[in-house]
């Protein structure tokens, strides 16, 4: 293995979208996927938590050494942020410096940084596609001075490192591509092949690139990998993943 190759593997992160209960409803074993994870992207409230489950989840985060970022999403808590929406540039940055600012109140309070921002369901597709999207997605991150996580080769890449943002690069275990490389953001996930899991991701970091629906590789860049603690088996999805990038850096896989 070449050594600028052996470098990238050993400083890729294993991601999750976490608290992402409300009220009296939780979903995804939160605690369970913290021992797979190194990173923790906390919903904050506008697809899914409240102050007490973002609290927790801050918590449970510091217990296990977890990094801790914000997850903000439209306004759409029934939808579970996965419709598209229309706002002004301002309103929508807004509406994320808002959410992004309630996480960071509780990870003061536990005495922890804000390590990044990630955009949650449409927010994120949408800003991969739409500048205006990615604009205020940007105007947003720059009043924190943390990085985003986003797609590789998309409006993500190029609007946020225009502003001089930090950008990590994001492949994700559980979801699928199109041809042309774009994420198929489903309304709800279905379980996962453990193997093919496995096998996706050992692809992307060793070649960079991913079997998509169509059948044909496109190319991804896979400084963080993502899973969703919504997928039905999510807890094994992260385990795989994990067992996986350990392989790849120790050069046993």
């Amino acid at each position: 293995m070449a050594e600028a190759e052996r470098k990238r593997m050993t400083t890729v992160e294993i991601n999750c979208d976490m608290g992402e209960g409300f009220g009296l409803y939780r979903m995804g074993d939160d605690a369970a996927l913290m021992a797979y994870i190194t990173i923790a992207n906390v919903a904050c409230g506008f697809h899914a938590s409240d102050p007490s489950i973002m609290q927790a989840t801050v918590a449970l985060a510091k217990r296990h050494g977890v990094k801790v970022g914000a997850h903000p999403s439209f306004p759409d808590l029934q939808g579970f942020g996965r419709r598209e929406m229309k706002m002004d540039v301002g309103e929508l940055t807004a509406a994320i410096i808002y959410q992004v600012g309630a996480l960071k109140g509780f990870l003061e309070a536990a005495r922890l940084p804000l390590n990044h921002i990630k955009p949650h369901g449409s927010l994120y597709g949408m800003a991969a596609r739409d500048d205006s999207v990615a604009r205020a997605v940007g105007d947003a991150a720059t009043v924190f001075g943390v990085p985003l996580l986003g797609m590789a080769g998309t409006l993500h890449e190029t609007v946020y490192t225009a502003r001089g943002i930090p950008f990590i690069s994001e492949f994700y275990a559980d979801l699928d591509y199109d041809g042309d490389g774009t994420l198929i953001i489903s309304r709800v996930h279905e379980p996962i092949d453990i193997g093919a899991a496995a096998d996706r991701v050992s692809r992307a970091l060793t070649e960079g690139v991913v079997r998509s629906i169509d059948g044909g590789d496109v190319p991804v860049r896979p400084e963080s990998i993502c899973v969703h603690s919504d997928t039905p088996n999510a807890v094994d999805v992260a385990r795989v993943v994990s067992e996986t990038v350990r392989a790849h850096k120790t050069g046993t896989a």
